[in-house]
């Protein structure tokens, strides 16, 4: 039986009528979210009591079946025999993991709330008045710096230095123009990756040198159009933004330009956009909603459903090329790897493909070859964020909590996992809260 405390604290310990209410079980914070607490036990069938100890206090899960008992208000599991348990077979509507998950039993004890269309529509026109009266400059940190790339060095250079200063994206001068030109990202590497990988030889230094950011750049438009024959153009202009352009205005350009930030004066991205919403919770009622009772991110269907966009997810067995492909053709910044059972190992993104300028690696590699779980292990310690290349989340957190966690520094999605297995249900980005809040 596994039990789950998702409310924070320091120090978490469960008690209850199985160990006789005198044996203080200490519960393990979850991998990659910190705030959920989880403890197995063996229970023997039947009707059991328990309770949580927080940080020296005691407490109870509001949203768990809970009665008034000899200990105060405390919770109730009901474990049922094996012959009693239906089987998954003769229901539609069961899931194809074990009956002794009691977070399954919560979820099911409870109606999810839902919001009015009237309060929705309230919480959408404060947020587009709160955005248009702030502006991009107020963004900017005190100190900082920003890495530009001259368009007429080596793509091979830009690797390396994208790699060495641990920045997925850096913008382009053109010394000629006397102007910025556009950015470098991640998915330009991909891209020419690909694209040599599929001349049949392995990547060279030396096919590398032979690439300057300009000559890319020219050829990159036509390269798009030859993916699958219906991708997406990339722009050849630079998308941008002024310092006194509304956070609305930035937000919007992003939204519509299919971008991950646009270059101000330093890089203005989303997830500073979303500190300012920090203490708004109480003027916005959709802040107050589980992520799992509105239309957000993207969601592993559940069995019979067919509609919505699928979640990319692949094993660690999977070839890189196969990453890399699915990345591009799928347009998503980043893909869950995960076991047998769907349970998050980690999660492989556009921006670890500079971690292949560690000791050249891109000269020795076949990406039909190397496995996602070695392309991994070149990039262990970065890209994360605390420690942590995981960030989740659960389908009971609230809009509010996962704005809070999307606004740190570097994070810019969410995987939505299944309190205690880690089973991924789904993912969030920072677009997609964007996209929901302004209706577009």
């Amino acid at each position: 039986m596994r039990f789950i405390w998702p409310y924070g604290g320091s120090r978490v310990f469960l008690t209850g009528s199985f160990t006789r209410w005198s044996e203080h079980i200490p519960m393990s914070p979850m991998e990659g979210c910190p705030t959920v607490f989880q403890v197995i036990c063996s229970l023997s069938p039947g009707y059991h009591q328990f309770k949580f100890f927080v940080d020296g206090e005691w407490r109870h899960d509001e949203r768990q079946p809970f009665v008034n008992g000899n200990y105060g208000v405390v919770n109730t599991v009901f474990i049922a025999r094996e012959l009693d348990v239906v089987s998954p077979s003769l229901s539609p509507e069961a899931p194809s993991r074990s009956h002794m998950d009691v977070d399954d039993v919560f979820i099911r004890s409870e109606p999810v709330p839902t919001i009015s269309d009237a309060d929705l529509e309230v919480s959408r026109q404060r947020a587009a008045t709160f955005l248009s009266r702030h502006t991009a400059y107020e963004l900017l940190p005190d100190s900082s710096k920003v890495i530009a790339l001259d368009v007429n060095i080596a793509v091979k250079q830009a690797f390396h230095i994208l790699h060495e200063q641990g920045i997925p994206m850096a913008p382009l001068w053109d010394s000629f123009k006397g102007q910025f030109v556009g950015v470098l990202s991640a998915l330009d590497f991909i891209l020419i990756l690909r694209e040599l990988g599929n001349h049949g030889s392995n990547l060279t230094e030396e096919e590398l040198e032979t690439h300057t950011i300009s000559a890319w750049k020219g050829g990159k438009v036509h390269l798009s159009r030859q993916i699958d024959g219906n991708a997406r153009s990339y722009p050849r202009c630079l998308v941008h933004a002024g310092p006194y352009d509304s956070l609305k205005d930035v937000v919007l350009k992003i939204l519509r330009s299919k971008v991950a930030m646009v270059p101000i004066i330093h890089s203005a991205s989303q997830d500073g956009v979303l500190r300012h919403f920090k203490h708004s919770s109480s003027s916005l009622p959709i802040l107050q909603q589980p992520i799992c009772s509105i239309p957000l991110g993207t969601w592993v269907p559940k069995i019979g459903e067919s509609n919505g966009q699928l979640l990319a997810m692949l094993r660690p067995n999977a070839s890189l090329g196969a990453a890399l492909s699915l990345l591009v053709q799928a347009d998503v910044s980043s893909i869950p790897i995960v076991d047998e059972n769907d349970s998050l190992l980690d999660v492989y993104s556009r921006s670890d493909i500079t971690a292949l300028a560690k000791d050249k690696a891109y000269a020795q590699i076949r990406l039909d070859k190397m496995s996602i779980h070695q392309a991994l292990q070149l990039c262990q310690d970065a890209n994360s964020i605390n420690g942590q290349r995981c960030q989740m989340c659960l389908r009971s957190d609230t809009l509010h909590k996962v704005m809070e966690r999307l606004a740190s520094p570097g994070v810019r999605r969410l995987v939505i996992v299944e309190a205690g297995s880690k089973r991924v249900e789904g993912i969030i980005s920072l677009s997609d809260v964007f996209r929901f809040l302004l209706g577009v």
